[in-house]
């Protein structure tokens, strides 16, 4: 008998193939199950309050530059596509504030909204400054509805009702 007719009769070696082969498929299977388990992209959401978080400085930019927000996404000159597969964004602006859009296009997700305000430093003062500042938030139920402005309440700025504060 030769050294291998004498490794294969050995009872220990014919088990260690089937044994090596389920070891690899319960590996790879516990790498794989949870990419299947997530959901498909936990960051598009993060796409949106992005995006208004980029709209909202720079319509802070254009507020300081020209003394008026801009009136639309593509006015703002940042690259954002007022639709994506996920969202639409839009922009309405007054003379005094400029509320920037992230709307779901999907019942699942949330929508932001962000508003950038203008406010007066040292009012009474002889030398009053003109500033401006932004808030961002976010939808507190997911939906395709543009979410209610923000708005200053006692000198703050706040979320609306249904909303929650992201960032200031």
């Amino acid at each position: 008998m030769t050294r291998n007719q004498e490794l294969m009769s050995d009872s220990t070696y014919k088990g260690c193939g089937c044994l090596l082969l389920l070891m690899c498929i319960v590996g790879v299977g516990a790498i794989a199950l949870p990419s299947f388990l997530r959901p498909s992209n936990p960051n598009i959401s993060s796409e949106a309050k992005n995006y208004v978080a980029s709209m909202n400085r720079w319509q802070q930019a254009h507020f300081a530059e020209k003394s008026a927000f801009a009136t639309s996404v593509e006015a703002l000159g940042i690259g954002i596509k007022t639709e994506t597969t996920n969202y639409k964004y839009s922009v309405r602006v007054t003379k005094q504030v400029a509320f920037n859009y992230g709307v779901s296009k999907n019942e699942n997700r949330k929508s932001y909204v962000g508003g950038v305000f203008v406010r007066r430093v040292n009012p009474s003062s002889a030398e009053a400054e003109i500033t401006t500042e932004a808030i961002l938030c976010s939808a507190d139920k997911p939906g395709t509805i543009p979410p209610p402005p923000p708005r200053v309440q006692n000198g703050e700025l706040v979320c609306e009702a249904g909303t929650t504060v992201v960032t200031k």
